[in-house]
């Protein structure tokens, strides 16, 4: 696994509540919409601009938000070349995910054993 790896594609499944990478080295990420929210990278989100890392919070795979406008994706878009933003149902907007992140905060046990293990 190449953490530098950018997506082949990105898909949101409203319904399931699952937004899922197709990296180009193959693997495929499937991140629930309350791990993604709650994994936001923002300032806000962090508790100030000292609390923010290139890396998830390894407290996040403990904590899934439930369903709520918080948690329901309205729409996400590139940022440059280099990350996702997403628009929540509840307005908030202000994370970036950089690819490095997103590919850090994939729940699939190979990503856990390699990155989290």
């Amino acid at each position: 696994m190449n953490l530098e790896e950018k997506p082949n594609s990105i898909t949101i499944d409203r319904k399931q509540k699952v937004l899922t990478i197709l990296w180009a080295d193959g693997h495929q990420s499937a991140y629930p919409f309350g791990l993604i929210r709650a994994a936001c990278p923002c300032a806000s989100c962090r508790g100030g601009h000292e609390n923010m890392r290139n890396e998830p919070d390894p407290d996040v795979f403990k904590s899934r938000l439930e369903d709520s406008p918080a948690t329901r994706i309205q729409n996400a878009g590139s940022v440059g070349s280099y990350a996702l933003n997403i628009r929540w149902e509840d307005g908030h907007d202000f994370g970036i995910y950089t690819w490095y992140f997103l590919r850090l905060l994939c729940p699939c046990a190979e990503c856990e054993a390699r990155f989290r293990g």
